[in-house]
């Protein structure tokens, strides 16, 4: 049987399919009410972040604002971060699948977009501003089932970010991970004072099984001093040595990450 390619509307639409909504009032935030794409600007050694900056604030941002998406989220690494990445993290929440779907003709059809945009949607091929573009889609889940801009969070120039992904061995273990973080690992967070941005389950990307998720701190010694906290902190003792969660995670990346000047979160 010949492979044939899937459209991307039906991946999207299957997506949705498997996004199980629990029981609850239909006004109550739930798992699954939005979703969160993570983009990723490699920058190569050859990236040109200025023009790339210049794009995402005057054309990209504007865009998704009049298509009623927001907030952005965009980031750098900060001089806090160890893995030496050169790349811009673009955080777009959506609360349609159907956002995902028609956001390209919706580009392709704003004025104001291609506008804004010609520098940059005119760089010659053989000059890219970046090396490649990583996206993954990620489901809410029911312990931060909204993405939250924590309030003052936009006016402190010093706080830092977490980006943490948590990939697992296979799809069972994953949704145990899911678990530990729905019956229990939150709370331990806000005692701390580890302030979720969002959490989401990864629905496609090029690390599955995983989850995702964005913390906000007020700056980088008090990062460093929630965590020590975090491992300390009795009820983690706990459920870290629950035996349903052994094994849950088999690999981490962690960035520390700064906002860009115009971000929105």
């Amino acid at each position: 049987m010949p492979f044939r390619l899937v459209p991307i509307t039906a991946l999207i639409l299957l997506a949705g399919m498997a996004v199980l909504t629990p029981p609850g009032r239909a006004d109550e935030p739930q798992a699954g009410s939005q979703f969160y794409e993570v983009r990723t600007y490699e920058l190569g050694d050859q990236g040109d972040e200025a023009l790339l900056d210049s794009y995402l604030e005057s054309a990209l941002l504007p865009a998704l604002e009049r298509q009623q998406i927001g907030p952005i989220g965009v980031f750098s690494p900060s001089a806090a971060d160890e893995t030496g990445t050169q790349a811009v993290f673009v955080v777009i929440p959506y609360d349609q699948l159907e956002q995902i779907a028609t956001l390209r003709d919706a580009l392709a059809s704003d004025e104001d977009y291609q506008a804004a945009a010609k520098e940059y949607l005119d760089r010659p091929h053989t000059n890219p501003p970046y090396e490649r573009i990583r996206s993954e889609l990620l489901s809410s889940m029911a312990c931060w089932p909204e993405l939250q801009v924590a309030d003052g969070s936009l006016e402190n120039d010093e706080r830092v970010y977490e980006l943490r992904l948590y990939e697992s061995a296979n799809e069972r273990i994953g949704d145990l991970k899911v678990d530990m973080f729905n019956n229990g690992e939150v709370p331990i967070f806000l005692d701390v004072a580890i302030t979720p941005v969002f959490i989401g389950q990864c629905l496609m990307g090029p690390q599955m099984p995983s989850l995702t998720y964005l913390t906000v701190y007020e700056n980088d010694e008090a990062r460093r001093q929630a965590w020590k906290d975090f491992l300390a902190h009795p009820d983690w003792k706990v459920l870290s040595k629950n035996p349903k969660y052994a094994g849950t995670v088999s690999h981490i990346d962690k960035f520390v990450l700064q906002a860009k000047p115009y971000s929105q979160m």
